[in-house]
């Protein structure tokens, strides 16, 4: 598929060009006479526009609506055409590997998901997730040089060439130059982010954090760790650590995770999650070391929301991850901010629940594509 570049010979008409993609984009089909008056481009400026964007496999000329019915010849109808290329978000956890595909509109064609066992290694789990792709992939019909951009969730520190600068909740994860393992499978350009700040765009792309532009999203597992927007974008943090909650208890919290939520005195042997969702439901059921396991969960999460709260002041708190799925988290959580934090925020669970950090992936492929393909400098007058 063609696409429009820095050796196109004008920056202008390039400018123009995006300005009518991005009117086309996501809308009904439209008329060069609409078009330009959507635009403010002369008709001349957007015939050739649309010459240019029909060469390059981005517009294609629509059929007629059947149902109207005008005298004369109806005016041509142009649209986008999301279906010219296709974008994936992959999701890396500890249980499980996920990969999502879509078209160039960020509407979702397929799914699929394998376990991994939590002990697997580097190789063993991208394996998995190259396997994955290559399932989802065959499924949809989607070609793999069709892919414009590829986003990955992955736990960690991510680096910005997407090596994993620290990694404790995955073997062999710390130093892995995941961005570069994955490069090698794909033909375009492969985004890799933090889970929480992926799963930080998706809520506020398609959960419960959209219309909101200062979120904090948590995922709520056992080392916790969050995603911030602030003004809308997302807050990496100078070295891409920001929202490492999960490293609070070395900062005058003694208890470990694995203390934190045993119901037996003893650390908790093995930690991940489905021991885990046991000691919640044995709270549920009444046990009271469970449940008093369960509050120092809470007491903890809400030390650690806190001081996110009290920083960066947001608007709205998401809870997602595992604890999202776990009964009476939110209205506990809700009353202690009351006590910790000077202006409460909004609290809500997670609008896509395990769907998310795959989600937010696809948001950072997404992203890239339109920042491709529809930027404009502003400095730049559009209009000929």
């Amino acid at each position: 598929m063609g696409r429009l570049t820095g050796g196109d010979p004008s920056l202008l008409r390039r400018i123009n060009s995006a300005v009518v993609l991005d009117t086309l984009r996501g809308g009904r089909p439209r008329t060069l006479t609409e078009i330009a008056r959507l635009t403010g481009l002369s008709r001349p400026t957007v015939e050739g526009s649309v010459d240019d964007l029909t060469a390059a496999g981005l517009v294609v000329e629509a059929a007629a609506d059947s149902g109207a019915r005008k005298q004369g010849r109806p005016a041509r109808l142009y649209r986008f055409r999301a279906e010219a290329g296709h974008l994936l978000g992959l999701e890396i956890g500890p249980h499980r590997v996920a990969a999502t595909v879509s078209d160039l509109e960020g509407r979702e064609l397929g799914t699929a998901a394998r376990e991994v066992e939590e002990s697997a290694g580097a190789d063993d789990r991208i394996e998995r997730l190259r396997a994955t792709v290559g399932e989802l992939l065959r499924r949809t019909g989607v070609a793999r040089d069709s892919l414009r951009a590829v986003g990955v969730g992955s736990p960690g520190i991510v680096e910005a060439d997407g090596t994993i600068r620290l990694g404790t909740a995955l073997p062999q994860w710390t130093g892995l130059r995941l961005g570069e393992r994955l490069r090698r499978s794909f033909r375009c350009p492969v985004l890799v982010e933090n889970d929480a700040n992926a799963a930080a765009l998706a809520e506020h792309w398609q959960g419960v954090a959209r219309g909101s532009d200062d979120v904090v999203v948590v995922l709520a597992g056992l080392s916790p760790g969050a995603g911030s927007l602030i003004g809308g974008r997302l807050h990496r943090g100078f070295g891409g650590a920001a929202g490492e909650i999960g490293a609070l208890h070395l900062l005058g919290q003694e208890e470990t995770p694995e203390t934190l939520l045993s119901t037996t005195g003893r650390p908790l042997h093995p930690l991940d999650e489905r021991a885990v969702t046991e000691v919640f439901a044995l709270a549920r059921e009444g046990d009271d070391q469970a449940r008093a396991a369960v509050d120092r969960f809470l007491a903890r999460l809400v030390h650690d929301v806190a001081a996110l709260v009290l920083a960066l002041d947001p608007e709205l708190v998401v809870i997602g991850g595992w604890a999202a799925g776990l009964d009476g988290v939110l209205e506990p959580l809700r009353q202690q901010l009351e006590k910790y934090c000077l202006r409460t925020p909004r609290v809500a669970l997670s609008g896509l629940g395990e769907a998310a950090i795959r989600t937010g992936a696809l948001r950072l492929a997404l992203d890239h594509v339109e920042k491709e393909l529809f930027a404009v400098e502003s400095t730049v007058s559009a209009r000929s």
